[in-house]
């Protein structure tokens, strides 16, 4: 992964998630494996007050790549300070079963300075796919 600050912060927000996806979804490597290349062992990703560990992350891995069929990150804003990253983005899937979803994300993240991921909050609410943005 490219450190942080080479990028501005929306792109590397950007081109963070959607490489990762696209690995877990179109990859083979194993799970621990990709996301070792993303994540660092000690993460915590708090998601809606939920923790969620290396182990717990890697295992939402399996069916993450079972069931999602396409993606698409959409940055609304981000903000950098070092290696620490706030943005405003929604996640735009289709699921094998379920059909098309959106998700509204605000997060504060931590970075290495080599562009591991080591700690997020987040807060997440679902969306209406054509709901315009607002707020900008």
């Amino acid at each position: 992964m490219h450190p942080p600050h080479t990028k501005p912060p929306g792109q590397f927000v950007a081109d963070f998630f959607t490489t990762f996806t696209e690995a877990v979804v179109h990859g083979s490597d194993d799970p621990a494996e990709l996301m070792s290349r993303f994540y660092t062992r000690d993460v915590v990703q708090v998601s809606d007050g939920v923790p969620l560990d290396w182990d717990r992350l890697v295992a939402h891995l399996r069916p993450v790549r079972r069931n999602l069929r396409a993606f698409r990150f959409e940055v609304h804003e981000a903000f950098a300070d070092g290696d620490r990253i706030a943005a405003r983005f929604t996640i735009h899937a289709r699921l094998r079963k379920g059909g098309n979803v959106s998700t509204r994300v605000h997060m504060f993240a931590e970075f290495t300075p080599d562009g591991l991921l080591r700690r997020a909050e987040q807060l997440t609410r679902p969306v209406d796919p054509t709901e315009p943005e607002t707020g900008k």
